[in-house]
């Protein structure tokens, strides 16, 4: 039996959670190119504290998960490092314009009723869709 979805729910609960905490516990959304956009252009110095303890958790519960698993994460996608930094830019440059990502638009701005935060998420969704058609199926890189 297909047990794979339950790591979806699992981590959408979770990034829930985390935003929920992050509201509650900072007063802020929890958006995270805006929490690292802060830190690399210098609007976010007054809250750099916080901003650097999110970044440390993100990149520590992960570790944490694999040392006590032994698993990585395996997408399947593609194992091109350039394929890989061109879409991590292209999601950075992506996010800025947009004011947001997936978790500032699409968890907590669709959670709180957002306007913006639901057209943003309509169109990056649709813009990945196309994406993934056009690299996949056309152009054959991932």
């Amino acid at each position: 039996m297909q047990i794979d979805w339950i790591y979806g729910l699992l981590g959408g609960l979770l990034i829930g959670t985390g935003g929920a905490v992050y509201l509650l516990g900072v007063g802020r959304i929890m958006g995270a190119s805006g929490i690292i956009g802060g830190l690399v252009d210098g609007s976010g110095r007054n809250t750099a504290r916080d901003r650097l303890g999110f970044l440390a958790a993100m990149f520590a519960v992960p570790l944490v998960l694999f040392l006590l698993t032994g698993r990585t994460a395996d997408t399947h996608l593609t194992k091109s490092w350039a394929v890989i930094i061109a879409a991590g830019l292209l999601v950075g440059i992506g996010t800025r314009i947009a004011n947001g990502c997936t978790s500032g638009h699409g968890v907590c701005g669709i959670s709180r009723f957002s306007l913006r935060g639901i057209v943003a998420t309509v169109f990056y969704i649709l813009a990945g869709g196309l994406t993934v058609v056009v690299f996949r199926h056309f152009l054959g890189v991932i």
